[in-house]
């Protein structure tokens, strides 16, 4: 048996003796499990943010919960799609094979999770088994662990309820879009319920070559053995198939002039795919006297591999541009364990909240990455611009640096939170974890063996004064790290194992005021410093030498408005600022006081509806975003005279109409960029840019019996 596994098991045998100690017995009424469908935009609370139900009105930070009535009214397909009306987040390119937010100026590829739970694979997650989407921004490690540095994207999963449902959806549309989504439900009897969630799409894109192809299943049985006790057992299988789109090159500081569905490499040749089988299971006791004991399982088993034949530079004349290509391979098995304890204590006049936790965690990774090999053994070919396409010949086979690296990594953590009362206006929310996390890697290229073990504390602190019920004024502070094994895990070297890991220092204010019941308004002024950032010594002339220090900062303002301004009116979205810029050197290209890529100063998004009559909606959103670098390398050098490759800001607008058929089947009509507005979405790179989608149309007929 492993260290981390008996220091958990330590810990979560000591815990019920330790709570017990600190409650008092007391009568709790029958537990209750139900849905969360109809509560239009606005959601109340989140139990995710403080592993305790808790109004968002008394969560110091700021947090945007997307609803199922939202994804549905917008036909949301994907993550990136469900939260394009959240102010201050906004997606990568990713290289067109995974999901890559960018929050508070920070990117990432691995700040997913599922009901708490870490999901931290490279792919692109959907949406047919969730019920919410909750986004959390700032450092948030007190309760998710090692990274969550700029934020991070939680889904809640669809559970079983105690009362019949069998719904879908079927959705068609422009570029052969084709989904079919199940949803069903059934009580059994007082103590067994069960539901089935299913997905298939087959779609294509209007980008020439570009298709998709997924499906996933998601059975889930819940037991009530008796009106305390609840447990959830589920399983999900899901595959997601797809052409690896890394869209258009740029010349001269701008995108390519090209039509929007212009591919430039080779679509055919550019396959990606992920194959995910994951077990989930949940057990809550609420004991006679008050205490809440949870223990959460989750284990995944996950296959990645993508291949790309994609764009480089465009030649001096803009005549050629350059091909390249390469495939990666990834599986990684994962398994997590999650114990919380939560309990009330009253000392005085101060109630308490408490939350005493452990987390033990392990992951087997394995990648393997090739080269691509043009004839006459070349790893780029120059093609036509006007013509910017190849058919040539391409064989894989590993370069003197790619990778061939296996690691093991594992995590024993121990947190605890207070959530205090000091009178109905102050609350306090302060808590710390404790993270030992070990990471052994091996370099199977040249058997190389690095082991790190890092001890990492993050606090958070927030302090919320509440002058009347509705309004909360906050102040928070936390802290989050990004270990040197990167958050993929396989970025450990000789010259990086034994340095810090990085920090993120992130200080915020804000306010909250729930207008009226189903209308929140939310606003959050903040600055995020991330430290032990690997930076150019200044003292050194030859700019070879480097040391850790401060290396980025992003200020920023955000404002959030989410439920109903009249009965037939609502409405979600809001506006963000960005100040993120660099604050040393970091590379010879990568300069103090440049801006961050991919992070407009200016976002403003605004989704409404309003239905005219009981039958009869309508659908309105507004996307406005000004301009942006494409990547944060912004120096000129003799290879690289045009670095500021600059995205052109845009507005966009979408919309909707809606019929309700019956009390249990609707229709609506969306349309994707009403006004056919051409735009560019978002970059891997400077000479990796996605063009942003013509008018595309969505109709769907959704059920639910």
């Amino acid at each position: 048996m492993s260290k981390a596994i008996q220091v958990f098991l330590a810990a979560s045998t000591a815990l019920p003796a330790v709570v017990y100690a600190q409650t008092s017995p007391q009568t709790l009424p029958t537990v209750v499990v139900s849905g969360q469908q109809d509560q239009g935009y606005a959601a109340t609370q989140t139990t995710t943010a403080t592993k305790t139900d808790t109004p968002l009105l008394d969560t110091p930070q700021s947090v945007t919960v997307v609803t199922p009535d939202q994804i549905r009214d917008q036909s949301a397909q994907s993550i990136a799609e469900a939260t394009r009306y959240v102010p201050g987040v906004s997606f990568a390119q990713g290289e067109g094979n995974r999901e890559t937010p960018i929050i508070r100026g920070i990117s990432s590829t691995g700040d997913f999770f599922i009901d708490g739970i870490r999901d931290d694979v490279q792919y692109y997650r959907d949406l047919y088994n969730i019920e919410n989407v909750e986004v959390f921004k700032g450092p948030n490690a007190m309760i998710f662990g090692r990274g969550a540095t700029g934020g991070l994207i939680n889904r809640v999963s669809k559970q079983p309820m105690w009362q019949a449902l069998y719904g879908g959806s079927l959705t068609l549309g422009s570029d052969s879009n084709r989904r079919l989504t199940v949803d069903v439900n059934q009580p059994f009897n007082d103590v067994f319920a069960a539901r089935v969630n299913g997905l298939y799409e087959n779609s294509e894109s209007y980008r020439d070559g570009v298709t998709l192809e997924r499906s996933g299943i998601n059975p889930t049985v819940s037991m009530r053995p008796s009106a305390k006790t609840l447990v959830t057992l589920g399983y999900e299988y899901f595959k997601d198939d797809r052409i690896a789109d890394r869209g258009i090159s740029s010349y001269r500081g701008a995108p390519v002039d090209t039509d929007p569905s212009t591919f430039f490499g080779n679509a055919e040749g550019s396959p990606t795919w992920s194959q995910l089988n994951a077990f989930n299971a949940l057990i809550e006791h609420r004991f006679d006297n008050g205490l809440l004991l949870r223990n959460r399982t989750r284990f995944s088993d996950q296959d990645k591999f993508y291949r790309n034949v994609f764009p480089g530079a465009v030649n001096a004349t803009g005549t050629t541009v350059a091909i390249s290509a390469y495939d990666n391979a990834t599986s990684r098995d994962s398994l997590f364990n999650q114990t919380d304890a939560i309990f009330d204590v009253t000392t005085g006049p101060v109630r308490h909240k408490l939350l005493v936790g452990t987390e033990l965690g392990q992951q087997n990774t394995d990648n393997f990455r090739n080269t691509g090999y043009f004839p006459g053994n070349v790893t780029s070919v120059q093609v036509p611009l006007s013509s910017p396409t190849t058919n040539l010949p391409v064989t894989y086979r590993q370069s003197a640096t790619d990778a061939d690296n296996t690691s093991e990594s594992s995590v024993a953590a121990l947190y605890v939170q207070d959530q205090l009362e000091l009178t109905e206006q102050f609350l306090v929310v302060a808590g710390l974890r404790y993270d030992r996390f070990e990471v052994d890697y091996r370099n199977n290229r040249n058997g190389e063996k690095i082991n790190t073990t890092d001890h990492l504390l993050s606090p958070r602190i927030g302090v919320i004064y509440k002058p009347v019920q509705p309004v909360s004024l906050y102040a928070n502070y936390s802290i989050a790290y990004q270990p040197r094994a990167g958050e993929q895990l396989s970025s450990l070297s000789a010259s990086n194992a034994a340095l810090e890991p990085e920090k993120f220092n992130n200080y915020e204010i804000g306010a909250k005021w729930d207008i009226r019941p189903g209308l929140a308004l939310s606003s959050a002024l903040y600055q995020l410093d991330r430290t032990n950032v690997v930076v150019l010594d200044p003292t050194d002339p030859t700019n070879t030498r480097t040391i850790l220090s401060d290396g980025q900062r992003t200020k920023g303002f955000e404002l959030g408005v989410a439920g109903r301004i009249t009965p037939a009116w609502t409405v979600s979205g809001g506006y963000s600022y960005v100040d993120a810029k660099l604050t040393a050197n970091t590379s010879a290209t990568l300069r103090e006081g440049a801006t961050l890529g991919q992070v407009p100063q200016h976002t403003f998004a605004l989704w409404n509806r309003y239905d005219f009559t009981p039958m009869w909606g309508a659908g309105l959103g507004l996307i406005h975003r000004t301009e942006m670098f494409a990547s944060t390398e912004q120096t000129v050098t003799a290879s690289n005279p045009y670095p500021n490759v600059t995205l052109p800001g845009y507005t966009r607008v979408d919309a909707a109409v809606f019929m309700k058929i019956s009390k249990a089947l609707t229709a609506q009509l969306n349309v994707e960029n009403l006004f056919d507005k051409k735009y560019y979405s978002n970059a891997h790179s400077n000479t990796n840019i996605t063009p942003g989608s013509p008018r595309a149309f969505r109709v769907s007929l959704n059920a639910a019996f």
